[in-house]
């Protein structure tokens, strides 16, 4: 059971939404890259290369990495996942996407020599379905406010807004949301560390009218001891992201009691055995963990899925249905109803691949 052949391919998507902004860029498209690992068998395991400049990496980035460890891969046998991505470690800095993408790959290989789920693998999966929430780019009020309308009647019950930093129209956005998604749908917000502790303080006062579920990194990354504060101080519940880039970090936030939730992505954290050493940490300190979103094609939606439902308790919807605003995904579709994704029950990630 060995890796035969390393195979990349690039993978560009693009934006049903072109004008898709965050606090920190615009994304009108995705340029990532499929990695495909096949064994002497001719089995084929498949992992997604995540390659946005603002958030993990460019394109051009992704594949030198990926070059640059291919000669790692060959021959490698494929139940040897914990070596070669501690391997995989010493010989590569950062590029916590490619890293991601070779043990996608790997667990989706063995899963399908085992005719196992990725879920199986992990465990054993605690939910048969995993709860959605959608993401509302920061546009006007009156136009996110149309874009909730929709995903409500869609059957989403959990929403959650970008921020800008500018408090008076933030508030403005979150008043619109509101009102056109009703009192019933949870909402969160996203300020993606557009604010300092003060100005989140401050605008708080005048956000939590709208009955606001949670608020993720609202402070720059480095300001954890500001995240802590509003932990502590917030009735609303503070989440951790780009603050937890690596597993130490979420120890250290865990440790220090720093964050409500802490946000977990395999693309950011360097592949599904860091994912599931960060999920034991938070677990084993009674912080929340939550799955949040990393856009890319289905592969990596339904990889992420098999590993959230491994996850003990998912207390707030996860972010996993980005893919639906997605053009061009080479593979088949995962499916949203009524705002939960089903776990898929084939082996491996259980989806399959349409372009080769």
């Amino acid at each position: 059971m060995e890796i035969a052949n390393v195979n990349i391919k690039e993978c560009t998507q693009r934006l049903k939404d072109p004008s898709w902004k965050f606090a920190r860029a615009l994304v009108p498209q995705l340029e990532g890259h499929i990695l495909e690992l096949t064994d002497d068998a001719g089995v084929t395991g498949l992992g997604y290369v995540h390659a946005i400049p603002a958030i993990t990496t460019h394109g051009a980035g992704a594949r030198s990495a990926l070059d640059w460890i291919r000669p790692v891969l060959q021959q490698r046998r494929i139940d040897s996942i914990a070596s070669v991505m501690e391997e995989l470690d010493l010989l590569l800095a950062f590029n916590c996407s490619v890293k991601a993408a070779v043990d996608m790959a790997l667990h989706d290989l063995l899963g399908k020599r085992k005719g196992l789920s990725v879920a199986t693998l992990l465990g054993g999966r605690m939910h048969d379905a995993i709860a959605q929430s959608r993401i509302l780019a920061i546009k006007s009020p009156s136009e996110m406010a149309h874009r909730a309308e929709l995903l409500v009647t869609a059957g989403y019950r959990q929403l959650k807004l970008k921020l800008s930093g500018d408090t008076t129209l933030d508030i403005d956005r979150i008043a619109a949301v509101r009102s056109a998604a009703g009192a019933s749908t949870v909402l969160t917000l996203d300020p993606n560390q557009s604010y300092s502790c003060k100005q989140m303080l401050h605008a708080f006062s005048k956000m939590e009218r709208y009955d606001i579920a949670l608020i993720e990194q609202p402070v720059p990354a480095s300001d954890t001891e500001g995240l802590a504060l509003l932990t502590r101080t917030l009735p609303a519940a503070i989440e951790a992201d780009e603050s937890a880039q690596t597993v130490s970090d979420v120890f250290r936030l865990v440790a220090n009691r720093q964050a409500d939730v802490i946000n977990l992505k395999i693309t950011k954290l360097g592949g599904i055995r860091r994912f599931m050493q960060a999920v034991h940490i938070c677990e084993a300190g009674n912080v929340i963990c939550r799955v949040g979103a990393a856009f890319g094609p289905g592969l990596l939606q339904a990889m992420a899925v098999q590993a959230a439902s491994v996850v003990k308790q998912l207390p707030y919807a996860c972010e996993l249905s980005e893919h639906q605003h997605l053009e061009d995904d080479p593979f088949e579709s995962l499916p949203v109803e009524n705002g939960h994704i089903a776990v898929p029950d084939l082996p491996g990630g259980g989806i399959s691949y349409l372009q080769k």
